[in-house]
């Protein structure tokens, strides 16, 4: 038999243990009904008699009560051999409690407790990992009894600053902070309820004496239960999960900071979107500064070492307002970029940390916080990081945090750089962008032409919004053409796709309007040159070898083609001849209010070619409005186009166009459209129309007789001194003279003389003849052929247009001044 000595709690101290008492003298006072059942003896054989009669070896009897000396009063340990009821052998560990305080020889009782050694050994495994379970320091352990009292814990619970060492009989809210030991109970609480474990819990847990250092643990706990049942307690797991979590926390930072720069090409949205992330996420109030040249697309100076002006561009947080009031704009030092290349191990846009803003003088000096530190009020640590692209610094994100947040770190600063420098691509992109958007719509708008025109037939007004497509500006153009007679020709068109090739071909197609509408064509006459001449340039686009093409060459960014309408309106005869490819229909708002659209018969698209395009004639009374527009302004990706057309009706009459100037009325009908990005171009031009009244026309048929000539300057002689027209009467007599002579001559047939009094004086002579006249240079030996080098001579302009019934020949001249 060996014995051996322990301190430790042995695990016979539990329920249903085999025990025997014995008296001073070793005889077997009581025996449990476990003894009888692991040697399988009735108590009434053993009670009574020697404990020595049980053993195997009864010599080694005094062996078990041998223990003496140091530890005696504890108790002790070992193993020995029992008959066994059916005559076999039974090898037992047992410990021996002393009941008494006498020494050895005194009527000292003992309490005796055994268990099978295979038991034992098992015991003892479970003991000694026990042991090592709650002496470990990875993880800390706790047993709460039924009231979430502490019953034992390991020492490293919870290893912070301000938790007492012994935690025997406390609970939570003793030493944790109070919000934080109520959602712990409550949870520990609900598992002694339901018993069901609570696995994976996270929360934040501060002592009463560092409420600022909080950290997360992962909790995981179990019911404890009695036999029956009821409950005893909870067992639980406090797990440190703070380094974890803060990063996780800064990759999630990292990754929706990231997500919210590739939101938007506009460098001010770019930087809004980014302190939205960071402030309250990453700090209590965040800012970013810009150099003032970024936002026009500029370059910023190469020199990192400059110090450059910046202008704060977008704040967030609980003290935003206070960042805005007075730093609107200011002038701050930014940290030197690496230049390029970066040397071996160097990192492009160190940051700053500032730290204990509270305790560090307001005054300069040596140990003064720097300015842009201390903008927030309450802060206690700060931090800055330059924006740097490409080795060039044009701006810095800063970040400020206050009250009881944890202080920043370096670990803090690292993230900060690292979202800095993604930020400044991304922001470096946009203002690229913003210069190449710049650059075409700079090009688009001076292909347009202005934006508002004054002739006698019409008022104009014009709008154009370029969209806010990533791929470029569009294609929309709009004219307003001043025609011979007083007429004036309207367009409005929209080239499909976007970038600069849409503006290239704009600027193309608008150049051909204007020079087929000088050729004073009937309008869909004018949409067929066009449409032909867009075949031709796609033809020429597809045709051209790509090798042969420069790397420069302005490319097609989708289907080629466009819609137009032409529209021309005679103030004389009060009416609008239009023709349309493919392109909506114009509203018109009558004097009394009324808006409706002209019904056309659209044609293809400019491009699609093999199809006519019908002409449309509207009449329109003095006064009325006429908005051509675009479908940029009636579809916006909201609905259908019919649901735009109301709604731009509505905007109509909201904007009152019948009582206000167009140029005006013109921007309320825009305004805040659409709610979001605009996905195409958006064009509107107004006209409000006017007319020649009766008193300011004059108009003589003519028969085909030379003689009459005669009598048509005489007419027009008197009909100038009516108007008050002297200055011009011989200009414009010698012109009638030689237009009606060559009508009669070269046509043969009726002749018809207008004059119109407008912005200038028309003469106009019309006949049926459809020979175009021609101005040549005449021979000095020729007496005819100067006629008409007379007549341009003495014209402002002139020229001549087909008709229905032939061709009329017209003059115009500068009125005098009054």
């Amino acid at each position: 038999m060996r014995a051996t000595e322990s301190n430790q709690d042995y695990p016979f101290a539990v329920t249903n243990t085999a025990a025997a008492l014995l008296d001073g003298a070793g005889t077997v006072v009581s025996w449990t009904p476990a003894a009888e059942a692991l040697l399988e003896r009735r108590s009434a054989d053993v009670c009574g008699r020697p404990a020595r009669d049980l053993l195997a070896d009864a010599g080694s009897w005094e062996g078990v009560l041998s223990r003496g000396g140091q530890g005696a009063q504890q108790g002790w340990e070992g193993r020995a051999t029992l008959r066994h009821g059916s005559g076999r052998e039974l090898e037992i560990g047992f410990r021996v409690i002393p009941l008494d305080d006498g020494a050895r020889g005194d009527a000292a009782r003992c309490l005796v407790l055994g268990a099978p050694m295979e038991l034992v050994a098992r015991w003892r495994q479970d003991h000694a990992f026990t042991q090592e379970l709650f002496l470990q320091g990875r993880v800390g352990l706790a047993v709460f009894d039924a009231e979430l009292r502490l019953l034992r814990t390991n020492s490293h619970l919870l290893p912070y600053t301000g938790v007492p060492v012994d935690l025997n009989g406390r609970r939570l809210a003793d030493f944790l902070w109070a919000e934080d030991a109520r959602i712990i109970d409550e949870r520990l609480r609900e598992v002694m309820r339901s018993g069901i474990p609570l696995i994976g819990f996270n929360t934040t847990v501060r002592t009463l004496d560092d409420p600022r250092g909080g950290r997360v643990v992962t909790v995981q706990a179990f019911r404890l239960q009695e036999p029956d049942g009821h409950p005893m307690g909870v067992a639980t797991v406090f797990t440190d999960v703070t380094d974890h979590e803060r990063s996780r926390g800064r990759l999630d930072l990292l990754y929706r900071a990231t997500g919210a720069l590739g939101g938007s090409l506009s460098v001010l949205r770019t930087v809004e979107d980014l302190v939205k992330v960071l402030a309250p996420a990453f700090g209590d109030c965040a800012a970013a500064d810009l150099a003032e040249t970024v936002l026009t697309g500029g370059e910023p100076p190469a020199d990192g070492h400059l110090t450059l002006p910046l202008i704060r561009m977008a704040v967030a947080g609980a003290e935003a307002d206070v960042l805005r009031t007075g730093t609107a704009r200011f002038t701050a030092p930014l940290p030197a970029a690496v230049p390029e290349p970066a040397a071996s191990g160097a990192r492009e846009g160190r940051g700053e940390l500032v730290t204990g803003l509270g305790a560090r003088p307001a005054a300069p000096g040596n140990d003064a916080a720097p300015e842009w530190a201390t903008s927030v009020p309450g802060a206690h640590s700060a931090m800055t990081a330059p924006l740097c692209a490409r080795g060039i610094a044009f701006g810095r994100l800063t970040l400020w945090r206050t009250g009881d947040a944890p202080p920043l770190e370096e670990d803090d600063l690292a993230l900060l750089e690292e979202i800095a420098a993604r930020a400044a691509v991304a922001v470096d992109n946009a203002r690229r962008y913003t210069k190449e958007r710049r650059t075409a719509v700079g090009l688009q708008r001076s292909l347009l032409p202005p934006a508002t025109a004054e002739t006698p037939a019409l008022e104009a007004a014009s709008v154009y919004l370029p969209a806010d497509s990533d791929s470029g500006v569009g294609g929309d153009w709009f004219d307003v053409i001043p025609l011979s007679s007083a007429r004036v020709a309207l367009v409005v068109g929209d080239v499909a796709g976007h970038g600069l090739y849409a503006t290239a071909m704009m600027g193309r197609l608008r150049s051909a309007v204007r020079a087929m509408a000088d050729l004073e064509l009937e309008p869909e006459e004018l949409l067929a040159h066009v449409d032909d001449m867009v075949l031709q340039v796609v033809a020429e686009a597809e045709s051209e070898d790509p090798e042969d093409a420069d790397a420069g060459a302005l490319v097609p960014s989708g289907p080629a083609g466009a819609t137009c309408l032409y529209a021309v309106y005679d103030p004389v005869t009060r009416s609008c001849v239009m023709a349309s490819a493919g392109h909506p229909p114009p509203a018109v708002v009558g004097p009394d209010g009324t808006v409706e659209y002209v019904d056309l018969s659209p044609g293809p698209p400019l491009g699609v070619g093999g199809w006519p395009f019908e002409p449309v004639e509207h009449d329109l009374l003095p006064g009325s409005v006429l908005a051509l527009y675009t479908d940029g302004l009636i579809e916006r990706g909201e609905g259908d186009v019919d649901e735009g057309m109301r709604n731009l009706a509505d905007r109509l009459l909201r904007a009152d166009v019948l009582g206000r100037p167009l140029r005006q009325a013109r921007h309320d009908i825009v305004e805040g459209l659409p709610p979001g990005r605009l996905r195409d171009d958006v064009t509107l031009l107004l006209a409000r129309t006017r007319a020649v009244d009766a008193g300011s026309l004059a108009t003589w048929q003519l028969d085909p007789d030379p003689a009459i000539v005669g009598d048509a300057r005489h007419l027009v002689l008197d009909q100038l001194t009516t108007w008050d027209l002297d200055e011009l009467a011989f200009s414009t007599e010698l012109i009638v003279s030689e237009l009606v002579t060559n009508a009669i001559r070269h046509a043969g047939g009726p002749v018809r003389l207008r004059l119109i009094r407008a912005d200038t004086l028309t003469c106009e002579v019309s006949d049926s003849s459809n020979t175009q006249p021609r101005m040549r240079r005449a021979r000095s030996s020729e007496e005819g052929g100067r006629g008409l080098y007379i007549v341009a001579q003495l014209s402002h302009r002139w020229g001549s247009r087909y008709t229905a019934g032939g061709k009329t020949v017209w003059s115009e001249q500068h009125l005098p001044l009054a």
